[in-house]
């Protein structure tokens, strides 16, 4: 199943529950509704959840509920919930329990959503797309390169969720580095927008240098005369470059706004995040740097393909010139007219296959020199 296939069912079934959602609304007295929904705490799509005062950890982890009203009554805390593919119903309790609307639901949920930094209420809504480079022992038609994936992160004054698609982006090691710079972390729920940002861009580098080597090997192959790579080798690893740009390319605006949206970030914020803008457009002139060079092979080899082919066709006619002359004398001698000169010589056959051999070694002679064979 394709992953637009599986982005269109989740959105059909967010519809579906949103539906029964209604119906369940006027059936169940209020009191009871609550009780429909479960706990998000509670399930396995909790990557952890902590809570931070003046950029420490506070022991245990909490259930978000807990940690989010004790955030709020504290003027340097947030809480930290991470999320991996949660279902419609965990997330929109979570959302309404930090008063984000529905239309944030929709976006978060959405796999195939592009780079974007949105403000809805009280909530900013940031969409990154992860990136992850794929092993393969060579290249191949139908071999994998980048896998790409989502993470949407919800920033409000003393919280942030974060939601991840997809096997790549993991924000473990995020949350422990940032967890050994307190520094960092004292400045609050932004400065995880930060370190989630800085990862991805790290992340975009290496995946860029990884598909460099793999653009370098096409490169070192395209011109053998013997076992050079397949067209469809260099279309898929094309293919799979543009998959890698949409992941980098469309994050420069939001990170251009978010340079811009001083009142949003703490002062101690505003530099890094430039730096960090600084290094996205690096990845994003590398990859078209690549993108470039692989048009540039793909017409090398195409136009090489079609040389061979010329050349293939030449040496076909050439032999089928060379044929043509004992079918035609064959052709001729074999019409069983009656008065046919020669069919009464002794040595009638022996002439005629001399002519044959002749005219052959004439032609052959002609075609090597004009290099057809």
């Amino acid at each position: 199943m394709s992953d637009t296939q599986v982005s269109r069912g989740r959105r059909v079934g967010r519809r579906v529950g949103r539906l029964l959602g209604r119906v369940l609304t006027g059936i169940q007295p209020p009191e009871r509704l609550p009780a429909l929904l479960p706990r998000p705490e509670d399930d396995a799509a909790i990557m952890d959840c902590a809570l931070y005062v003046r950029g420490s950890r506070q022991p245990g982890r909490p259930a978000f509920a807990d940690a989010y009203a004790l955030a709020r009554r504290r003027r340097n805390g947030f809480v930290w919930l991470g999320l991996y593919e949660p279902s419609w119903s965990q997330f929109t309790a979570v959302a309404e329990a930090v008063g984000a609307d529905e239309a944030v639901v929709d976006k978060t949920l959405d796999v195939e959503r592009r780079p974007a930094i949105e403000r809805r209420g009280d909530v900013t809504v940031l969409t990154l797309r992860t990136a992850r480079y794929v092993e393969h022992a060579e290249l191949t038609a139908t071999s994998e390169v980048v896998d790409t994936g989502a993470v949407t992160l919800l920033i409000g004054a003393h919280f942030v969720v974060s939601v991840r698609h997809g096997g790549a982006g993991a924000l473990a090691d995020v949350r422990e580095g940032l967890q050994r710079r307190p520094s960092l972390l004292g400045l609050g729920p932004w400065s995880v927008g930060f370190a989630v940002i800085e990862r991805m861009v790290e992340v975009y580098h290496d995946v860029a240098t990884r598909v460099e080597q793999d653009v370098e090997k096409l490169e070192e192959t395209a011109f053998l005369r013997q076992g050079g790579c397949d067209v469809q080798q260099i279309y898929q690893l094309k293919r799979e470059l543009v998959e890698f740009k949409r992941a980098v390319l469309p994050l420069q605006a939001p990170m251009r706004l978010m340079t811009e949206i001083t009142s949003e970030l703490p002062p101690g914020l505003r530099q890094p995040f430039g730096d960090v803008l600084a290094r996205l457009n690096q990845v994003v002139d590398r990859v078209g740097t690549y993108n470039e060079l692989l048009d540039s092979i793909l017409q090398a080899r195409l136009a090489q393909v079609g040389l061979d082919q010329n050349n293939d066709m030449r040496k076909i006619a050439a032999w089928a010139g060379l044929a043509a002359v004992p079918t035609a004398i064959a052709g001729v001698y074999g019409m069983n007219f009656e008065h046919m000169p020669g069919l009464s010589w002794r040595w009638g056959f022996g002439a005629v296959v001399l002519v044959m051999t002749a005219g052959m070694l004439v032609l052959y002679r002609l075609f090597r020199k004009s290099k057809w064979l």
